[in-house]
């Protein structure tokens, strides 16, 4: 509001790199923020026009004319047309576009602008931005644009740069009406090859049909519709192009292209050609362009300016296709943005980094740096409390930057680490600094050109949010995510020493102070969690004793004397006046004021006293928001993501200053500081890297606020003096961090690591790094690095176990004797009787201690055991999902089975369950062939009852035949397997017939799988049966090997995993090698089981029958003859006790019998193991029959197999041929439905085409009657030229009728030289192109109007008259010139137009052809059928007249007759073919003769070139005179005594310089002499001339009064306002001056004569 005051832009700094471009020879501008900034590349002066909209968009200048446009940052954005250097607005455009602009471009060649907009419409629009009228547009054409560039000499040419695309927009016009016609550059591969485009294959009938069908398109195949359907495939179905990135108009209406693949190329918009000048990829490309150097281009006097990737600027000089470097600049880093000033006298480079650099070639040969600013988002922002207004930045990648008070960067230091907060101190030139890594750095800032780190503290693990210190520089306060305010001492004498720290509740999201002098209080508001406001206070002095910290460093709570209060909505943040808090509402958008209770000593800390707002006004649409208040308590200053900045007065809230300061679409302002004097403002913005200091001017404020705030400021400055100075000078004798010596507390207590700075002056950068090794950490602290809290922790535990350590020992001690007596108790306890033992508990004396370390324990075994769980549970369910898709789903189960004596395994065919809607189709396809079979034996037995053959038999054996699997194409219906619905393979005409078939042949194959299943069964439960019956075998076998104590190994075949894949699905417990876990129920029932198995047994021990049968007679009640083999017949007693002479008769008798029975028993056993071992070869053979005989059986079924698989691979041939034609017939659909639609659009815009011709034709008839009746007026003109000067005699009449036709040439009135050195010619502009042609003609009539040319026959009133009538036909000459140009331009326009619509009928002919040819073929396809015919092995197909021979006039030969003919005819055929041999070698030497020739002519006519070519060289007078001349002796010392002679006079001159030299150098010795004697003179007077001075001095301060001090200071203002003034007059005429220069320089331009006009004229 002007009423209240202003916000005057004072300077404003940042570089985006976002566009920059020259407004005249020596300005350039570029966006900053929401202005633009004009910087003067020789003065280095700045100057910045703010958007008058909402942001800037988009930029563009035309350095021609003197003007520039940008577009605003809203919806429905404006585009704002501008002069330079009026900064006025010569008009606003306002578009279609929705959303953005994403590129603008202005003509050179008239008053024409060509945008692009954003998304959704992505239109393209050429304006004519004098008269704000659009010319032309084309929408969704700009999809992927990201510039747009007219071409120089010609504005009809508009080129699009895109993503991947290149495009050249040709306008096209008639009279006033426009049209953009687009020419899309076809650009090559990424291996430099040009990629053919995709051309749909021609329609027409062929004689012969493709094996696989019809040749279709891509968009067919795929089955894409709509415009996008094209575009779609070709990407698809193509190489990947190489990527533009930077295009350049050449001086002949060409381009050259930069590509991102380091390519660069040639394009021809009229010819639509691209060229490739330079390919990386090929062997001997120069290597100093391989690596992306084309990234930017500009037109040199000489070649090509390319820049690239790399810190190389290339001058390049391209020849045809050869490309040389001519020139090369090594930069300090990469750049992006080349170009020339309008003048090509300043060639201006730009980086992403915010460096601009400039190279006057005329001048210097090297570049020089006129921005560095750097780039980065600004992470805050302060003006130094010092004089001067210095203001400090900080990025967040870390770069310190100090500024001037008119915006010139002082230095810069880099940080090297990621800065979150800054703060300036007001007692000492220095800033502190929050990292994100948790430290607290502090900058000395003395030496401005030259910042140093001076100090650090680690106090937080986290970022550092907030740093804000007193206002008189007592504390600085830190806050973090933690909920930890550390407050640390400001003054540099106490090395910024760490005070304490104290917690709030919650997170912190705002930190203010307020000092109070009269109290010597320091006042402190946090904001906590949105809705908490907590204040304490802290004393200005003595807080550091230890009744204010304890030995952790905690502030005790009676110093803070904490109050919390408690707000009704949610707040972002606020700041603390005297006794009134302000803040922003969060919730309601609205700013409050709220008023503190002023008694606060009976509220307890944690008592919370709601809050209501006195005040609340409307606050910032967008937030969060930051406020700040003035130091003098007088302005509060509020800033939001909207990029609004205002100021409001704190006693009334009302009315406010508002100025847009940064861009709302990149988030807005950062942080707002006030200066110390509360006149200024610095701004910093969230993401556009802007930085904007403002003064504030208010003009309703009372006289008594200002001087107010001025006595405040004051009053500040003259109290914090002595401090500042006395703290100034210890801060800056302080050294550098990591350089000087520190003591032993301080490197415990705080960071002991150096790190490595990069600091600048100005503009040049200087390293200060040091070598030494505590530079090579980083500034972060490392991760075991601790913070001040933590080591303060660890010294109070040192100091702790120092002063207690005796104390603990004897504790240590005791505790192990008691820890022993208690062992000895349980050990003692263990041997008590059950009665007196006690419970293991009793013991435990730390029960609670024992209990927690068991719940610990336990959930952790519960979280374990969840996740082992849960990892289960996940197995199980993919368990579940593969078995229910792979296993449950099958019908049949895929099964093998294995042969017993080989590796032969058959297979069966897994088999899904069919689907209702299989099922459903199968029943339509029969009931339909049911109804069509019906059908056809009705017809076929009407047509048998009409008409009687006498071969009936024949119709039964054709259909016999028709059904054999040489017609059927398989073998199903031999095998028994065949669908009797299955239609005839010549009977297949229709889609609809080729499904049915498709269904069929689906269903035989599914009825094959099932039959050979049902096999496959049976052969397994075959082989399940015979693998029992061996296992019965193999017992008896087992028992018998056992009985006759054999070892031999027995072959027990079983089933396979692939016999039996159900057992994959189940573990058995032998696979599982881990222990078992088993839950305590588990448990339980184990021993449950193990004592009822011991009571079983028990139980079994006591039966008194079973104990006596195993004692007597071994468990049996008869002996079995199995057992005979283990019958022992024992020996008499007396044949172990006595010898054999010692028998009786009675025991030799025993002895006789005994031998006997025991002959007996040996004889029965051998008849008893040859009995068993018989037994055993039937078994064994029994076994190898049955497994033979199985063997044989599954090799039946193998072959059976074979057959199944033969009949099914037949069908499925069969169906994949149904399939094609299918697919193929579709393909043909699409095709046919694309080419109707393609017709459609073709007619409809042959229809749009023919009737803007007719309008056309009317509008060229109209004005062809228009022009017809100027040229009549000016015939007439001629004609009455004679009766104007009816009273002047004749010959009179004939001296002016020359003079008449005479015309001056205006071209020759230029000069002959054109100091500007323009690349781009001006082009010969017609007199539509040139609306000033007719007052330059008018112009030079003037000269011939003179008095002085007035012939002598002539007098001055017929003069007069004749002076008028000759200007007359001038007029109605240039009236006819510009009706011609403009004829002739609506003729070719209609030309044009006419052209088009002979090419659209064009096309519609060719999409009507292919129309009617796809018909054809489609017609075709579906009667000539493909069949599939079964032939034996090594059988060949032929084509036979008669299938059946006929012998009826055979005659019956001797064998000898043929086998003598044949061997006759194999002679002869030798022969023939000796012959053919003996042709082909001779035709060979014929064709190596030819190709001789072919060489040897060849050979002449490349002689004949070079002949030629020698005689046609052009060679030099010097090369000729080297040639003709044989004495080349005398022609070299020539030469050497031209040169001697040219060597002496050289020397001749530099001794005359020399001479010259030594007379100066005496001269200024004199010189020097007489200086240092008057020097010596003034010295002598110097001593009392100081005297007489300070007497002087003394006696005038003495005299010295108020009023003369009033006076003075009124004085100083006078000659400060009257300078400011003068400035703004110098700074005006400047700007006048510099206008009138250009204005005098175009004025002078004007008459320079064109080159193209000459040539024309």
């Amino acid at each position: 509001m002007d009423d209240i005051g202003s916000l005057d832009v004072r300077w404003i700094q940042g570089f985006t790199n976002k566009c920059i471009e020259f407004v005249d020879n020596k300005t350039v501008c570029y966006t900053c923020g929401s202005h633009i900034c004009f910087l003067n590349l020789e003065t280095k002066k700045q100057s910045v026009l703010q958007s008058p909209g909402r942001g800037i968009g988009a930029l563009t200048a035309n350095s021609k004319n003197g003007t520039f446009a940008f577009s605003e940052e809203k919806l429905s954005p404006s585009i704002f047309v501008y002069s330079f250097p009026e900064l006025q607005l010569k008009n606003e455009l306002k578009g279609a576009a929705q959303t953005d602009y994403k590129s603008l471009t202005l003509s050179e060649s008239g008053p024409y602008l060509g945008c692009c907009s954003s998304f959704p419409d992505y239109t393209i629009t050429v304006w004519n931005w004098e008269i704000a009228e659009p010319l032309c547009t084309q929408p969704q054409a700009g999809q992927d644009v990201i510039s747009l560039v007219f071409n120089p000499l010609n504005w009809l040419q508009l080129c699009a740069l895109g993503t991947t695309t290149l495009t050249v927009w040709n306008i096209e016009k008639s009279d006033s009406f426009h049209v953009l016609k687009p020419s899309v550059i076809e650009l090559p591969a990424n291996d430099g090859s040009f990629i053919e485009r995709l051309v749909p294959p021609s329609h027409t009938v062929s004689d012969k049909l493709p094996y696989f069908g019809l040749e279709m398109p891509p968009t067919a195949i795929s089955g894409l519709k709509g415009n996008k359907a094209e575009s779609i495939v070709t990407k698809l179905c193509t190489k990947a192009r190489v990527t533009p990135t930077a295009i350049c108009w050449t001086a002949t209406s060409e381009l050259y292209v930069g590509c991102e693949e380091s390519f660069l190329l040639l394009v021809d918009p009229d010819s639509l050609s691209a060229s490739v000048l330079f390919n990386p990829t090929t062997a001997d490309a120069t290597p100093e362009l391989r690596h992306g150097n084309f990234q930017g281009l500009t037109l040199d006097k000489s070649g090509l300016i390319a820049v690239g990737k790399e810190s190389v600027v290339h001058c390049l000089q391209i020849k045809g296709s050869q490309i040389d470097i001519t020139h090369t600049w090594q930069l300090e880093g990469p750049v992006t943005t080349v170009m020339y000033s309008p003048d090509h006298e300043i060639l201006l480079l730009s980086s992403n980094t915010g460096q601009i650099y400039v190279l006057n070639p005329t001048e210097s040969d090297n570049f020089v740096k006129v921005l560095d600013v750097l780039c980065g988002n600004f992470v805050a922002a302060h003006l130094s409390h010092t004089g001067g207004n210095i203001c400090v930045s900080v990025r967040d990648s870390g770069e310190l930057q100090l500024w001037s008070a008119d915006g010139t960067i002082l230095g810069s230091l880099s940080l090297q680490t990621e800065v979150t907060s800054m703060a300036c101190c007001p007692i000492a030139h220095y800033a502190a600094v929050g990292t994100a890594s948790g430290n607290v750095l502090f900058i000395d800032l003395n030496m401005e050109h030259l910042p140093r780190l001076v100090h650090q503290v680690h106090l937080y693990p986290t970022p550092v949010d907030h740093l804000v210190f007193d206002q008189e520089g007592h504390y600085l306060l830190t806050t973090a995510s933690d909920s930890h305010i550390y407050v640390l001492d400001a003054k540099p004498s106490n090395r910024f020493s760490v005070i304490g720290y104290t917690v709030v509740p919650g997170s912190i999201l705002s930190l203010s102070t307020q000092c109070v002098r009269d109290c010597e209080q320091v006042k402190v508001l946090a904001l906590c969690n949105g809705q908490e406001l907590t204040v304490f206070s802290l004393p200005a002095k003595n807080l550091a004793g230890p009744d204010c910290v304890d030995r952790h460093g905690c502030l005790s709570a009676h110093i803070l004397k904490v109050s919390r209060y408690e707000v009704p909505h949610p707040l972002d943040s606020c700041v603390l006046g005297v006794s009134e808090v302000f803040a922003n509402c969060r919730e309601k958008k609205t700013l409050q004021r709220f008023q503190l209770p002023q008694d606060t000593e009976s509220l307890s800390s944690q008592q919370v006293v709601q809050l209501e707002p006195e005040q609340e006004v409307g606050g910032h649409p967008l937030g969060p928001t930051s406020l700040a208040l003035s130091p003098n308590q007088l302005w509060l200053a509020s800033v939001g993501r909207d990029g609004l900045l205002r100021i409001r007065e704190t006693t009334n809230m009302e009315q406010c200053l508002e100025l847009q300061s940064h861009s709302r679409r990149l988030g807005g302002v950062q942080s707002v500081s006030f200066s110390a004097d509360s006149q200024t403002l610095l701004t910093a913005g969230f993401r556009d890297g802007s930085l904007l200091c403002t003064d504030l001017r208010f003009k309703g404020v009372d006289a008594d606020k200002v001087n107010r705030a001025a006595q405040y400021s004051q009053c500040l400055d003259n109290f914090l003096k002595n401090i500042f100075r006395t703290e100034n000078r210890i801060l800056i004798a302080m050294p550098e961090w990591g350089q000087g010596i520190h003591t032993g507390a301080e490197r415990t207590e705080e960071s002991e690591c150096c790190y490595p700075l990069q600091v600048s002056g100005g503009v040049e950068a200087l390293d200060v790094t040091e070598q030494d090794e505590s530079y090579s950490s980083l500034l972060s602290a490392p991760p075991s690095h601790p913070t001040w809290l933590e080591s303060r922790r660890e010294a109070v535990i040192k100091d702790d176990n120092e002063q207690y350590s005796e104390a603990k020992s004897n504790m240590k001690k005791t505790f192990k004797e008691l820890r022993d007596n208690i062992q000895e108790m349980m050990r003692e306890n263990e041997n008590l009787p059950d009665l007196e033992r006690l419970p293991q508990k009793e013991f435990n004396l730390f029960t609670e201690e024992q209990k927690r370390l068991g719940a610990m324990v336990e959930q952790e075994v519960k979280r374990v055991r969840n996740e082992v769980e849960w990892e289960i549970l996940a197995n199980c369910y993919l368990r579940d999902v593969l078995k229910r898709e792979c296993w449950d789903s099958m019908k049949v189960k895929g099964k093998a089975i294995k042969a017993f004596y080989s590796e032969h395994e058959v297979k069966n065919y897994p088999l899904r369950e069919r689907t209702e809607k299989e099922v459903e189709d199968l029943l339509r396809v029969e009931n339909i062939r049911k109804l069509e079979k019906a059908a056809c034996t009705q017809s076929s037995l009407k047509k048998n009852s009409d008409t009687t053959s006498p071969k009936e038999g024949e119709p039964g054996k054709e259909s016999l035949e028709a059904e054999t699997p040489v017609v059927t194409g398989s073998f199903s219906a031999q095998l028994g397997y065949s669908n009797p619905y299955i239609y005839d393979q010549f009977c297949l005409q229709t889609t609809e017939q080729r499904i049915n078939q498709i269904i069929l042949l689906q269903d035989v194959i599914y009825r094959i799988k099932t039959a050979f299943n049902t096999d496959f069964e049976a052969v397994h439960r075959q082989k399940v049966q015979e693998l029992n019956r061996l296992k019965d075998r193999n017992t008896n076998i087992r028992d018998i090997t056992l009985e006759l104590d054999l070892k031999d190994t027995l072959w027990e075949p079983s089933l396979t995993s692939s016999e039996r894949p159900e057992g994959l699905l189940t573990v058995d417990d032998s696979e599982i090698k881990a222990e078992r876990y088993l839950t305590p129920e588990q448990k339980k029932e184990k021993e449950k089981k193990k004592l009822e198995e011991q009571k079983r047994l028990a139980a079994k021990d006591d039966n008194d029958k079973d104990r006596a049968l195993d004692d007597m007679m071994e468990g049996v009640l008869e002996v079995k003859k199995e057992d005979i083999l283990k019958i022992e017949i024992p020996p008499p007693e007396f044949v172990l006790t006595k010898p054999e002479i010692q028998w009786n008769e009675e025991e030799k008798k025993v002895y006789k019998d005994y031998e006997k029975k025991t002959k007996e028993l040996n004889e029965e056993k051998e008849k008893y193991k040859k009995s068993l071992e018989t037994e055993m070869k039937k078994l064994q053979a029994s076994n190898k029959e049955a497994t033979e005989r199985f063997d044989e059986t599954l090799t039946k079924l193998f072959e059976k197999k074979v057959k199944c698989e033969m009949a099914i691979y037949q069908e499925e041939l069969k169906n994949t041929y149904l399939v094609y034609s299918v697919l193929i017939e579709d393909e043909m659909r699409n095709r046919e439905l694309e080419l109707k639609l393609k017709l459609e659009k073709t007619l409809a815009y042959k229809d749009e085409l023919v009737e803007e011709v007719k309008r056309h034709e009317e509008d060229v008839e109209l004005f062809q009657e228009t022009y017809e009746s100027v040229v009549a007026e000016d015939k007439v003109l001629d004609k009455e030229f004679s009766k104007e000067f009816f009273d002047v005699p004749n010959h009179v009449v004939d001296l002016l009728y020359k003079l008449f036709k005479r015309r001056p040439r205006v071209q020759k009135m230029r000069t002959e030289t054109d100091n500007n050195l323009s690349l781009f010619k001006e082009q010969r502009l017609c007199s539509s192109m040139a609306p000033d042609a007719l007052g330059k003609m008018l112009k030079a009539m003037e000269e011939l109007d003179a008095p002085e040319n007035i012939p002598e026959a002539v007098s001055q009133p017929v003069w007069e008259r004749f002076c008028l009538v000759r200007n007359t036909k001038v007029k109605s000459e240039h009236k006819v010139k510009v009706k011609a140009f403009t004829f002739a331009e609506m003729q070719a326009f209609l030309h044009k137009r006419r052209d088009e619509v002979h090419a659209t009928q064009q096309e519609i002919k060719h999409l009507s052809e292919g129309l009617e040819s796809l018909h054809e073929e489609k017609n075709r396809s579906l009667t000539d059928i493909m069949v599939q015919v079964l032939l034996k092995q090594g059988q060949v197909e032929v084509y036979t007249t008669e299938l059946t021979p006929d012998y009826t006039d055979c005659v019956h030969l001797h064998r000898t007759v043929v086998e003598d003919l044949n061997r006759t005819i194999r002679t002869l055929g030798d022969q023939k073919i000796a012959s053919m041999v003996e042709c082909k070698d001779f035709r060979k030497g014929i064709i190596r003769q030819q190709w001789e020739h072919r060489m040897l002519t060849m050979q002449i006519e490349d002689f004949n070139n070079k002949a030629r070519d020698a005689q046609m060289l052009r060679l030099s007078e010097e090369q000729q005179d080297y040639l003709n001349k044989t004495d080349h002796g005398s022609r070299v010392s020539h030469q050497v005594h031209i040169l001697e002679k040219t060597v002496a006079f050289q020397e001749k001159t530099h001794r005359q310089s020399v001479q010259h030299r030594i007379k100066k150098i005496e001269q200024l010795k004199r010189q020097a002499a007489m200086k240092a004697e008057k020097n010596t003179t003034v010295e002598e007077k110097l001593p009392n001339m100081q005297v007489t001075m300070a007497e002087t001095s003394h006696i005038y301060g003495g005299l010295a009064s108020e009023a003369n001090l009033a006076a003075r200071e009124q004085k100083r203002y006078q000659e400060i306002v009257q300078r400011k003034n003068l400035e703004e007059f110098a700074r005006a005429q400047g700007e006048e001056l510099a206008f009138l220069w250009a204005e005098v320089e175009r004025l002078r331009m004007k008459s320079f004569p064109s080159l193209d006009q000459l040539k024309h004229n």
